[in-house]
């Protein structure tokens, strides 16, 4: 009786399970092309053909540039320019309340990781228990608080909330009590710094990836936020662009054929909306992928 080779019958044993692998990644990215890359691509192609081409042609298929460009002018003549506004609304907005986020979020976090004072791990705890709560749950204490301070209506009904967040506090927190040298610290104080210096002169410059990465999840989640401006604002001249896009969506005779009725806001102009509302957002990805990758890595090694 002769002996079949270890080597063959491993050969034979791992063709199926390297063939099976293969099958369910192409599985996968099936699912990811069906459920996730072809309707971007729609979204893309969309502003370039009519609203009837869109209901007939191939989904696929390029209309034209000229399309693009009176789908531009048609959602840019809505209600007198108003999508400029709101373009603008989210850029006060976002960018108002990421200056308050990282000057609240930057000290809040080293004094949380690099200090020692009464009720600091409560505090700690307080804030790790705020950023696994969601959103949804807290806008109606703020909508009153906002509401007993006469803020309702005003840039700092949106401004100030979307300056709370606890999970850039503990981004920061994570970055300084992992990654900065406690024998720097000290040998600066040994030079003379006091606690502000070592926070401007030394904290403050090494922690450049992590304030990147904080300023950036706080301006895309801002950008993006719908829930709570909807309710704050009740003047469309001072909606971001967020809630732009629903009021635009009402306007749409596909959705609503009687608020729509003789508006040239269409489905390609619905469309183009939504890729200018997400072009700011992907810019800014676009530019600042290494401060990502730099602030995603930060602490995860020590020398």
């Amino acid at each position: 009786m002769t002996d079949i080779p270890l080597a063959a019958r491993t050969g034979r044993r791992a063709r199926p399970s390297k063939f099976l692998s293969f099958a369910v990644i192409g599985a996968l990215l099936a699912v990811l092309l069906v459920f996730f890359v072809l309707p971007v691509v729609w979204l893309l192609l969309a502003p370039s053909k009519t609203a009837g081409q869109i209901t007939h042609d191939n989904p696929l298929s390029f209309g034209s540039f000229g399309q693009i460009g009176t789908a531009w002018q048609h959602l840019f003549d809505f209600q007198d320019g108003v999508m400029a506004h709101w373009l603008l609304n989210s850029a006060i907005y976002s960018g108002g309340s990421l200056i308050l986020t990282l000057a609240v979020s930057i000290t809040a976090g080293y004094a949380l990781a690099l200090t020692n004072f009464r009720g600091r791990k409560t505090l700690l705890t307080v804030t790790l228990v705020t950023m696994i709560m969601p959103q949804a749950t807290l806008v109606l204490p703020v909508f009153l608080e906002l509401n007993r301070f006469h803020l309702i209506g005003t840039v700092w009904s949106v401004i100030l909330p979307f300056s709370f967040y606890p999970f850039g506090v503990y981004l920061v927190y994570i970055y300084f009590g992992s990654s900065l040298p406690r024998d720097l610290l000290s040998a600066a104080r040994m030079d003379g710094c006091n606690e502000w210096q070592l926070f401007t002169r030394i904290a403050l410059p090494l922690a450049k990836p992590v304030v990147g990465l904080v300023a950036f999840f706080s301006f895309v989640g801002n950008w993006n936020n719908f829930f709570l401006p909807y309710l704050v604002l009740p003047d469309s001249d001072q909606f971001p662009v967020q809630v732009g896009l629903n009021q635009l969506l009402t306007s749409t005779p596909s959705f609503n054929p009687v608020a729509g009725a003789g508006l040239d806001i269409t489905i390609p102009e619905l469309s183009l909306a939504i890729v200018v509302a997400i072009l700011p957002v992907l810019v800014l990805f676009l530019f600042s992928q290494r401060t990502l990758v730099s602030g995603m890595l930060a602490g995860a090694t020590k020398e």
